[in-house]
């Protein structure tokens, strides 16, 4: 039988599949329609492409492993050369609150009776491709896996020129991700990062054995990287940029073959993550989803402006994305885990002075020890108690319902901090739940930083997370609860009943915790729940579709904060990346300006020390408050640019635009931020490109000695002028949406 072909999708988005009764389904290219071979007018360019091409779904087995000298490459699974094609099906309708199409592409091996279905998901008008593989025992032997991908895709670099070696021809964006500086995006050439075209082709080989290989093991999904990176053409700005939304490990891998140049996204595997996953007859495996986008030009912030659209289009709706209130928290450069009454209500009136519309009662509340008490490793003493989640009595002699009372009064909503996934050594809860409640290896309850991690696959420890969460909705009538995560607790568990590989124990709690929020917020529709690990080190799609709001940073540094508050648009939308505001009264007024700024083109999230506040700096944050309700509802349409580049760690001048189109103006409305730091001259000139001739500056805030910029109105760039350094300044552009006429 001859090979045929299926081509799926839409002008923007399509996809070539390759349907070889001798072989496997292929995927042998993916862009825009447009652009895709014809396999009837290039016969033999789909030839090529489909040699250098993997398998739609790259599977490995402990009972077949891989054929060819892959390396360490997730490649050449014997399990996947195996498979046929057996059909597909194609869907059309409402999927994630707008329209979608769904392919499923299935396959066979039926000699062992594997089945695999590969299903690939497009939203109207978003060139993003979601996809996710299906592996079910059809046969009558169990099946162990060790490693199923979420996507692969090869021919890479088939745009490239003549003469232009995909070494060179091909960057390389991804993101380090470190603690409190976050959002470390890099762009090299395939080369440059140490992937070279060793010259072994003509001999034989499929390429080099090496490959560019991102991994993240544990609980932090993003705790080393974001999962996330980008292929971009250096020389056309074509782009292929994707995330892996997974809330645990994960792995992706760049490599050569043939040539060309391919992608394989998943998540945990047994080589890298300790995962393996035996299928008894009859059962089944999902992967985790992926996610690409793909653009003809614009590079990586043009994907990344694809790839926001498909975020905000795939979370869940909550009525938080249209408000995007103000929160204030009591932790950052403020009470730091030490709350009382007599700390916080001079707190809640300065809050609710500073404009704040929510109030969040941070660490602390439930801490019983004297305060100043030191835990394990420098924490305070409450760290490896906590579990019960009941109110201080020390802390809060008048109930803590008196504190959040006053929160109402002022008209604030209350809320509180936990963390839920954890129980300290020292809990009443360690010792009432079941062993097979938690972590576990090898028969031993797993112990990290003082914490014990509960197993939400395990129904106690979901029914005690629901009742602590419900009993605190009832109880105190709180609409807003930050959920943090402090510890990363591994490869993962032998699972309740001790029969897990560590990774498959992992992935199923992870998939637990998921399906506890969805519960939690179909029960509560209205509350609030922020997203929080260490800072940003669980910022993924898995997490930021359910919950509405995530905290991006534990900087702490006012100076440092810029360049990941500019950064933090390329994984989190604007109008979910909460950044800390945190006036003290020793900041100079410059200084205050630039700490406001920090926030005021994501979610403010107040803290510091507003109520020793003298009245003209407390009365410079409302100002910067006000400013910002004005003008928010914008965010939740905009897209982030950065006129200056993607900030570097270093850098003295940092750009931030958010751009947005306003329909009844007929043109855009740009906002945008700038900071000066320290050793940065005292002008920058910042191109605005997308801007019209005739969109002159307007300040929509600034503090300390007077900004000063002019307008180019040909080459449509503004230069901009800070007398002084640690100063930042909020200018728009187009539809004016509030300000300050210059």
């Amino acid at each position: 039988m001859p090979v045929t072909h299926l081509r799926w999708g839409t002008a923007e988005m399509s996809i070539l599949l390759s349907l070889d009764p001798a072989g496997p389904v292929r995927l042998l290219a993916v862009g825009e329609a447009a652009t895709l071979p014809d396999p009837v007018r290039e016969p033999a360019r789909c030839a090529l492409l489909a040699q250098r091409a993997l398998p739609l779904a790259e599977i490995q087995t402990a009972g077949s492993g891989r054929l060819g000298t892959s390396g360490k490459r997730h490649t050449d699974g014997a399990a996947s050369l195996a498979l046929r094609y057996a059909g597909h099906d194609e869907e059309h309708g409402r999927h994630g609150g707008g329209d979608a199409r769904t392919l499923r592409v299935r396959m066979a091996d039926e000699t062992i009776g594997l089945h695999v279905t590969v299903v690939c998901t497009l939203h109207e008008g978003i060139p993003v491709l979601g996809t996710e593989t299906c592996v079910e025992n059809a046969g009558d032997r169990p099946v162990t896996l060790e490693y199923v991908s979420s996507f692969t895709c090869s021919n890479l670099a088939r745009h490239l020129g003549d003469g232009e070696r995909w070494e060179d021809g091909l960057s390389l964006w991804l993101a380090s991700n470190p603690w409190s500086g976050e959002y470390r995006w890099s762009r090299a050439t395939l080369a440059e990062r140490g992937l070279l075209d060793v010259g072994m082709v003509p001999f034989g080989q499929t390429g080099s054995k090496n490959r560019i290989a991102v991994t993240s093991t544990g609980s932090w999904s993003s705790s080393e990287h974001l999962p996330m990176g980008c292929l971009e053409e250096t020389r056309t700005g074509r782009a292929l940029l994707w995330q892996i939304e997974h809330n645990g490990s994960w792995h992706a891998e760049v490599a050569d073959r043939f040539d060309d140049v391919y992608l394989a996204l998943s998540g945990p595997t047994d080589r890298e993550h300790q995962w393996r996953r035996n299928l008894a007859p009859g059962e089944s495996f999902r992967t985790v989803p992926a996610s690409v986008a793909v653009v003809p030009s614009g590079g990586f912030e043009a994907a990344l402006a694809v790839l926001t659209r498909y975020r905000r289009a795939t979370r869940r709706p909550h009525p938080d994305h249209q408000g995007l209130p103000v929160v204030f928290n009591d932790f950052m450069n403020s009470l730091m885990g030490e709350p009382s009454t007599e700390a916080l209500l001079p707190l809640v009136d300065a809050a609710a002075a500073a404009g704040a519309e929510y109030f969040c009662v941070d660490a602390g509340w439930y801490d019983a020890e004297p305060p100043g008490t030191v835990g394990p490793g420098g924490v305070p003493g409450w760290w490896d108690s906590v579990g019960e989640w009941t109110e201080s009595a020390p802390r809060f002699p008048g109930g803590l319902s008196e504190v959040l009372d006053r929160v109402r009064g002022a008209g604030m909503v209350p809320g509180l901090w936990l963390e839920p996934e954890v129980v300290g050594v020292r809990s009443p809860v360690a010792a009432i739940l079941p062993d097979e409640a938690f972590f576990r290896r090898d028969g031993v309850r797993l112990v990290e930083w003082g914490r014990h991690q509960l197993d939400l696959c395990h129904p106690a420890a979901r029914a005690h997370l629901d009742g602590v969460v419900d009993r605190l909705v009832r109880d105190y009538g709180v609409g807003y609860l930050k959920l943090d995560y402090n510890i990363d607790i591994g490869p993962g568990t032998d699972g309740p009943d001790g029969t897990t590989s560590a990774g498959d124990g992992l992935l199923g709690h992870n998939r637990a915790y998921l399906d506890w929020l969805d519960g939690v917020l179909d029960r509560h529709p209205t509350l609030v729940l922020e997203s929080c690990a260490a800072g940003g080190s669980r910022t993924d799609h898995a997490v930021l579709s359910r919950l509405p709001i995530h905290s991006v940073t534990d900087q702490q540094d006012f100076r440092l904060l810029p360049a990941v508050a500019a950064a933090a648009p390329t994984a989190v939308t604007p109008e979910q990346g909460a950044i800390w505001a945190y006036p003290l009264p020793e900041h100079s007024e410059a200084e205050l300006g630039m700490v406001m700024v920090s926030a005021m083109l994501g979610r403010i999230h107040l803290s510091g020390r507003p109520d020793l506040l003298a009245p003209e700096q407390l009365a410079l944050v409302r100002r910067a408050v006000d400013t910002y309700k004005a003008y928010r509802p914008l965010l939740t349409g905009a897209r982030p640019r950065w006129p200056l580049g993607l900030p570097g760690w270093r850098d003295g001048w940092i750009a931030l635009a958010l751009t947005t189109e306003d329909v009844d103006e007929r043109h855009g409305t740009t906002l945008l931020a700038l900071w000066r730091r320290d050793g940065a001259p005292e002008t920058v000139t910042v191109p605005l490109p997308w801007t019209a001739g005739a969109d002159r500056p307007h300040l929509m805030f600034g503090a300390g000695p007077e900004p000063t910029y002019e307008w180019d109105d040909r080459e449509r760039t503004v230069r901009v002028a800070l007398p002084v350094e640690r100063s930042a300044v909020l200018l728009s552009f187009g539809a004016d949406p509030g300000g300050t006429p210059p």
